[in-house]
This record gives structure tokens, sequence and C-alpha cells, in this order.
């Protein structure tokens, strides 16, 4: 077994099996396109996760959005949606009205400040998606993102 160097203690770890499992190779690149996220979002001065990105996109484009259709559509159960909605309320950028249909459920929609910080967003997830696709084609970029889907369609969900 190859032993890490004492400069680079991951550099020549010896990996085993786990390079070709493709739920190993998943979860290293959604550390790495995450991190790169944070940073870009940390660079001008803004604080979002790719999960409330997500949200903020399906809420804009989904006028009157249930917390429970977000919910399913995120692929998240309400306990942990609700904490977001708050995070996101209390910033402003979601506001939560009484369905107009049932009177049990909340409509999401885009405060005016959300809807422009939305925009923002979108820039610079524009600026990140360049630059961690930058190694690959716009044809290999599509491929990638169709087999992706293939490998989720895929798995089974408990």
């Amino acid at each position: 077994m190859a032993r890490p160097s004492a400069k680079n203690p991951t550099l020549s770890l010896d990996r085993g099996v786990l390079p070709s499992l493709l739920g190993y190779v998943l979860r290293r690149t959604q550390s790495a396109v995450f991190a790169d996220f944070a940073a870009t979002f940390a660079q001008a001065g803004e604080a979002l996760t790719p999960g409330e990105f997500g949200l903020l996109v399906l809420v804009e484009r989904n006028a009157g959005l249930s917390q429970m259709a977000l919910a399913r559509a995120l692929g998240i159960d309400r306990s942990t949606l609700v904490p977001i909605l708050n995070r996101l309320q209390a910033r402003g950028l979601l506001v939560r009205r009484d369905s107009p249909t049932d009177g049990r459920t909340h409509a999401l929609g885009l405060t005016p400040a959300g809807e422009k910080a939305l925009t923002r967003f979108a820039r610079l997830v524009k600026a990140h998606e360049k630059r961690i696709a930058s190694g690959l084609s716009a044809a290999e970029t599509r491929t990638l993102i169709g087999l992706l889907e293939k490998v989720r369609a895929s798995a089974r969900s408990l």
C-alpha cells in the first residue's frame, strides 16, 4: 500500500476501489463544486447555498408554489425545508402568503428584494458554472448532464 507523503497526505493516498465507485466520485465532485460555489458567493460578499439558489429559482418560476410542492420538487422533507424558508424570509428574500385555494397552506413568492437578489445570484452562478465546466465543451456538458440525470433516475430512494 502506498504511503501518503508528508507534504500532501492525499496526493499519494491509496484509495483502493473508491475511484471506481460512481457514488464516491459523484460525492467528491459535489464537494468540489459546492466549495467553488461558496467561494464565488463569498468573494462577491454574498451568502447563499446551492440549495437555497435552487429553491429561489423554483419559487420565482412557479408563482404561489406551496411548501409541500416545493419540498417534493427539492427532494427534501418539510421539516428540512421550513428552517431554510425561515432564513430566506428573515433575509427579506421570500414571503409566505395564505394560499388562495387552500387555507391550510402557504403560497410562496419572492419579495421585490428577492427578485433583485436572484438576478444578482444568477450572474454569480453563471460565472461559477462557466468555471467548473471550463474543461468541457458545450456538447460534453450537455452529455454529462444527461448521463447524471440517468443516474439520478436509476437511483433508488428509500
